[in-house]
């Protein structure tokens, strides 16, 4: 029978309560950092939270500023042109129309978007124009035409130094929009791609929306004139390959007048492409 040494059996008890005492340290020093875990947990959900209410928040008031930022555009444009009883459907019309145009020729959605915001500044000089030459129902003089032209001039000198991305853009607008593709326009007489991108853009979609309108010199022209007028213009006047993206897409277009127009009574006893629309647009 094997004899036991009571100092073994000493030493062996007491290295047994070492290790209980270490794991119970062990587990209490776990059980504390789990509870500091879970409160670091809780605390960072609040965070997390407080972050999204935080960006809600924010993204409400950008959107109330985008808001007030466009019905101020909208308005300014309004003023310029608030003695044409026509001018709200016009603005929508053709904004939509440069949209449409900007998108199928492949533009991000922002540039898209900026420039259906911009492009109903692009008469915004008309301002300056004289009521006697504006609402003139007949044919301008050489004079009045020159004095007309001018309305692109005074709508960038009203636009310029904006540090606003969209003023920027509807400065190059009211500037271009008048240029021909052959160089013939007004009032820098750039030709081919020298025009502006957004200039192009609006110079057609402002031009078909003319012809297609009521104005005080003439009645609105039937759509199927309105796009032989443009395809005689293709290379002279307008971008050639931006005429064709119109003409592809023309169901669209017509689908946004539709949606804007409100029904007209079209005179087709007598129609003739006039040079106020070239000039005016």
């Amino acid at each position: 029978m094997e004899t036991k040494n009571p100092q073994t059996e000493s030493a062996t008890i007491d290295q047994l309560q070492k290790y209980a005492k270490d794991l119970a340290e062990v587990y209490q020093s776990e059980k504390e950092k789990r509870k500091a875990l879970e409160a670091s947990n809780k605390q960072l959900m609040k965070y997390a939270d407080d972050m999204s209410k935080t960006i809600l928040e924010l993204k409400t008031v950008h959107q109330e500023l985008q808001e007030s930022y466009l019905d101020t555009i909208h308005r300014l444009v309004l003023a310029a042109e608030y003695k044409d009883e026509d001018t709200g459907d016009h603005i929508k019309r053709m904004s939509q129309y440069c949209a449409l145009i900007a998108e199928k020729l492949g533009l991000p959605a922002k540039e898209v978007q900026n420039i259906l915001y911009a492009a109903p500044m692009h008469d915004v000089g008309k301002i300056g124009i004289p009521d006697s030459i504006l609402l003139k129902p007949g044919k301008l003089t050489d004079e009045e035409c020159k004095i007309m032209k001018t309305h692109t001039v005074i709508g960038a000198k009203i636009l310029a130094n904006s540090k606003a991305e969209i003023l920027k853009i509807a400065e190059q607008i009211a500037i271009s929009h008048h240029e021909k593709w052959n160089g013939k326009g007004y009032p820098q007489g750039l030709s081919g791609d020298n025009i502006p991108l957004v200039g192009r853009i609006v110079g057609l979609a402002d031009v078909f929306d003319a012809l297609t309108s009521k104005r005080p010199y003439k009645s609105p022209y039937p759509v199927e004139v309105a796009c032989d007028i443009i395809k005689k213009e293709r290379g002279q006047h307008f971008d050639p390959d931006m005429v064709d993206i119109f003409l592809e897409n023309i169901d669209e277009v017509l689908k946004i007048k539709a949606e804007v127009d409100e029904a007209i009574d079209v005179n087709l006893s007598n129609f003739t492409y006039s040079e106020r629309d070239r000039l005016e647009g």
